[in-house]
């Protein structure tokens, strides 16, 4: 169980109730939601395979050339990829603990949707018990954001400069888990880099 009085993810301080635990409920609360919508999500790659694809009908005896797939849907789409290959590691990992089961039998789009069942069945587990719980979330509410970028058109989070006391600037987004200050080192939990002041710009050559 955690020793420290913060969230493994967020740095947040924990409170009464969340004692013990490598993650905060709104950490865990987030992870939850990431779970239940990756199947759907992971099912919708398809309609996004081709670069300019429509949603007409095809046209028969069209003699132009296949438009070209896309790298990026590929890759979230291949059984080693950012999305099962993620998922499926982790039912291994917890498979070891003896609180998962994992199944290698069934069609990719089954296999992510057990992974998610398993995992999200168990999460409550990990957030108290496995001391790399933020990894997983990391890597979870990462492989959510590719397939949400992909299926919804959904832009990356804008990132801001920030600057340390230090003088070194930092760029973070609205949901940074933390920042360390390479310059001196200094370690941020999500409320204090987004409190620290914006950098200024530099004016134009």
């Amino acid at each position: 169980m955690n020793d420290l009085d913060t969230c493994l993810r967020c740095r947040h301080t924990l409170r009464d109730h969340e004692t013990g635990r490598y993650l905060c409920c709104r950490c865990e609360d987030h992870v939850a939601r990431a779970l239940t919508d990756i199947p759907q999500l992971y099912s919708q790659l398809g309609a996004h395979l081709h670069r300019g694809a429509s949603n007409g009908p095809a046209v028969s005896g069209s003699k132009a050339a296949p438009m070209p797939l896309r790298g990026d849907v590929l890759d979230l789409q291949m059984e080693k990829g950012p999305v099962l290959g993620v998922l499926q590691g982790w039912v291994r990992d917890w498979e070891f603990y003896g609180h998962a089961e994992l199944a290698e039998t069934s069609t990719l789009q089954e296999r992510v949707n057990g992974a998610c069942r398993t995992l999200r069945y168990n999460l409550g587990w990990a957030v108290v018990h496995h001391p790399a719980a933020d990894e997983f979330a990391d890597e979870v509410l990462a492989a959510h954001r590719a397939l949400r970028r992909i299926t919804t058109g959904e832009t990356p989070p804008r990132r801001i400069a920030v600057t340390c006391p230090c003088e070194q600037t930092l760029r973070i987004t609205l949901d940074t888990r933390g920042e360390t200050c390479p310059r001196c080192g200094a370690e941020y939990g999500h409320s204090e880099v987004l409190r620290l002041p914006l950098a200024e710009r530099r004016a134009a050559a």
